[in-house]
């Protein structure tokens, strides 16, 4: 199936205004019903939890996230995942044309053919001895008034807090066609989709199941220096750091996670390794080391022997 990502999460949640703010700080552009975007158009969808327009509750855990919805190549994918489980379990066809199905551990999922927009955007380029990528005379850092402001480009990848871990992988790989990445032990596996090389869009953590969710989610943005940029800039605006920056050992991505009022954190990531179906996984203990080749601590400006900024 040439399902390609993730293209928005829907949320329900107690204060559409906070999350709304929150979103646009971290860089999300705000469009029309309270949906909020990357530069490619996937993006963030903020209802109040009382709506009748998100899906019913399934996950009794306070649990805000309440749809995930994935792009698919075209139409005959959409009909393809209708046959996978007509006659099954109850699989909706929405007036846009989308498909709803909930998935064998209570998420709700949602099918369309995707939004994603092409990005014209150059990546960072490292100029290193023996490998230059920036021609003579273009700075690494753009320090000009007219400087663009770092913004998210796609939405990259949700984490899910999951009770048993065999039998969600089970439904991703045999039902949807998901493939193993890479896997870390007792905690779950990384996962990608057909139409994407990205190392996962898709990760489980094993959790008891009173705290079964969204863990978090995050943007791809255009490289480390963007991961920095964007994330001291948050930081700077008031929100709570949780975790990095630093830089992964799975996927290899550079990650700044933040807190959120959606009951889930926030990243932002950078750099992530792409793999195509002759990639063997990996299994590694899920310990710290393993999970971030090292981290930094944010802090605010400072000069050496000056005072604090």
């Amino acid at each position: 199936m040439n399902i390609i990502g993730p293209d928005t999460l829907v949320f329900g949640v107690d204060d559409v205004e906070l999350c709304g703010q929150f979103l646009t700080a971290y860089g999300l552009n705000p469009v029309a019903d309270n949906r909020y975007e990357a530069l490619d158009g996937t993006g963030v969808v903020i209802r109040h939890q009382d709506d009748s327009s998100l899906p019913d509750k399934i996950l009794q855990t306070g649990n805000m996230l309440r749809k995930t919805i994935y792009g698919v190549a075209d139409q005959s994918v959409l009909d393809q995942i209708k046959r996978e489980f007509e006659g099954e379990r109850e699989i909706k066809q929405l007036v846009d044309g989308s498909l709803e199905v909930v998935d064998d551990v209570g998420f709700v999922l949602g099918f369309q053919i995707t939004v994603r927009k092409p990005i014209n955007l150059s990546a960072e380029r490292v100029n290193a001895p023996g490998s230059i990528h920036r021609p003579a005379n273009v700075t690494g850092v753009d320090v000009s008034p007219e400087a663009p402001t770092p913004k998210p480009r796609t939405l990259s990848h949700v984490v899910y807090f999951v009770p048993d871990i065999e039998k969600a992988e089970r439904f991703y790989t045999e039902r949807l066609g998901f493939r193993v990445s890479d896997r870390f032990e007792g905690m779950g596996p990384f996962l990608r989709p057909a139409g994407t090389f990205d190392h996962h869009t898709l990760f489980f953590i094993k959790t008891p199941p009173q705290i079964q969710g969204c863990e978090h989610f995050t943007f791809h943005m255009g490289g480390p220096s963007e991961v920095m940029s964007a994330g001291y800039a948050l930081a700077g605006k008031g929100y709570e750091s949780y975790w990095g920056p630093g830089r992964h050992q799975f996927g290899s991505n550079w990650f700044w996670y933040f807190n959120t009022p959606m009951g889930c954190h926030i990243e932002y990531d950078a750099d992530m390794d792409q793999h195509d179906d002759d990639w063997v996984p990996r299994v590694a203990p899920a310990i710290t080391d393993n999970s971030q080749i090292f981290l930094f601590q944010w802090r605010d400006k400072w000069a050496p022997g000056g005072p604090q900024n």
